[in-house]
């Protein structure tokens, strides 16, 4: 009964596991698109200031929840952003 209890344990899905490990495979992801397109950490800093430089004229914007990412497509990369917005500004 001991080898088939640590089997199970061995090959069943653990929920936290498989949240960690998707959380590790997305940031592991980011880090590898990243290098390919060869954008420094100062340059994706640089692009979120201009980006809530940008934007933050015609909206008010939450400034910690903004999150700005490089994603692999296809047929090249795709610059995503969320950015929450907490009120537009009508006279911009």
């Amino acid at each position: 009964m001991g080898v088939n209890n640590a089997l199970s344990r061995f090959f069943s899905r653990d929920p936290e596991a498989e949240t960690t490990r998707a959380v590790a495979k997305e940031r592991l992801r980011l880090v590898l698109v990243h290098d390919r397109i060869d954008m420094s950490e100062t340059l994706m800093d640089q692009l979120r200031e201009d980006l809530i430089d940008a934007i933050g004229k015609y909206m008010e914007i939450d400034k910690s929840g903004l999150e700005v990412s490089l994603s692999r497509e296809e047929d090249g990369v795709a610059l995503v952003a969320s950015i929450p917005v907490k009120n537009i500004r009508r006279n911009a």
